[in-house]
């Protein structure tokens, strides 16, 4: 087997921002932050649904914003650039 062609694959700790949900599981993905997780540094990535706060998983219907964040980006940029014309409604 070739030496340094492989990612690294090792312990990674999701984070789930909707429920503050913690999971450990192994993955190649890149991070730049870090955790100290069951007293034991690990990278970190953020998501914002897993099958903690999932609606299908859970049962439960829970609405995720993300109506405020276009409304944010509109009001900071307004039509700039935009080819399309802003739906006001």
């Amino acid at each position: 087997m070739k030496t340094d062609i492989h990612p690294d694959y090792r312990e990674v700790v999701f984070h789930d921002l909707s429920c503050d949900f913690k999971f450990i599981t192994r993955s190649t993905i890149s991070t730049r932050e870090t955790i100290n997780f069951e007293g034991k540094d690990y990278p970190l990535v953020k998501i914002e649904v897993s099958a903690e706060s999932h609606p299908f998983f859970t049962g439960k219907h829970k609405i995720v914003d993300t109506a405020g964040r276009v409304e944010k980006f509109r009001q900071k940029f307004g039509s700039v650039g935009s080819k399309t014309s802003v739906a006001n409604g």
